[in-house]
């Protein structure tokens, strides 16, 4: 029980990545404050913590809103009192547009998610962490960041700049005994990579099992982690583990890629 007695805050609440993040939390010993548009995704997975024996608030949020974000603190903080631990998982995909035919807008929208947005959330829950002396705050980033590909560039731009700050946070708020650290997976073995597989196997005249394969063979360990896998590694940054460590980005990502 690593987080007994915590209270963390986990955005971007859906099937999974944010689902599996506020579990792993939970079967630490945390109470959970879930965030996400999405109220009936919220709901399932409050269910789910609170099977656990583990307090959950679901909080319906946009994290592209600074005053959403400071309603859902302000909900936190009447529920718990504080905030030890924050999770940005919330993101916002890009556009999959080469640079010179985007509409920058679009650029525009996915770095107020991914960049401004997981400002706006450190903004309203550090107030609620400065009082506990041992905050918490785990950015989840991408291999975009790492490993560059055509037409991912306003996703990588906004990840690559969350990147950066990630360091700077890590500097301002260490005074205050909060930690910043981010994740950054590559692909992520669930739905959304089975249906890209599947697509890239029609187009290529494949199985997704070859596709499958020939990806897993890039990486060290021969295997595309699962959102659950990733997970423990939020729970180590988020873990009196990992006390010493702020302003690191570290690759979950069976070895895809090295930093």
């Amino acid at each position: 029980m690593l987080l007994e007695g915590k209270v963390a805050v986990v955005s971007g609440i859906g099937p999974g990545m944010g689902r599996d993040i506020a579990l792993a939390l939970a079967k630490e010993g945390a109470d959970v404050v879930l965030g996400a548009r999405t109220e009936a995704k919220l709901e399932a997975v409050a269910e789910e913590i609170r099977a656990l024996g583990r307090r959950a608030l679901p909080v319906p949020n946009n994290i592209a809103d600074p005053d959403s974000c400071l309603a859902m603190a302000e909900a936190a903080k009447a529920e718990f009192g504080h905030v030890d631990i924050l999770v940005n998982n919330a993101f916002h995909g890009g556009d999959d547009t080469p640079m010179l035919d985007a509409q920058m807008k679009r650029w525009h929208t996915t770095m107020e998610v991914n960049f401004f947005g997981a400002l706006y959330m450190v903004r309203a829950f550090v107030p609620l962490m400065e009082g506990t002396g041992d905050g918490r705050i785990v950015m989840v980033n991408t291999m975009s960041t790492e490993k560059i590909e055509a037409k991912a560039g306003a996703y990588a731009a906004s990840k690559a700049a969350l990147k950066s700050v990630t360091k700077t946070l890590a500097r301002e708020l260490g005074p205050q005994g909060i930690r910043v650290n981010g994740i950054h997976p590559g692909y992520i073995w669930g739905e959304s990579v089975q249906w890209l597989f599947n697509w890239m196997a029609e187009q290529e005249g494949k199985t997704p099992q070859e596709i499958y394969d020939r990806v897993a063979a890039e990486t060290s360990l021969g295997y595309i982690p699962t959102s659950e896998e990733i997970a423990g590694t939020v729970v180590f940054f988020a873990s009196p583990l990992a006390k010493a460590v702020t302003g690191q980005n570290i690759g979950v990502n069976a070895g895809h890629w090295f930093n």
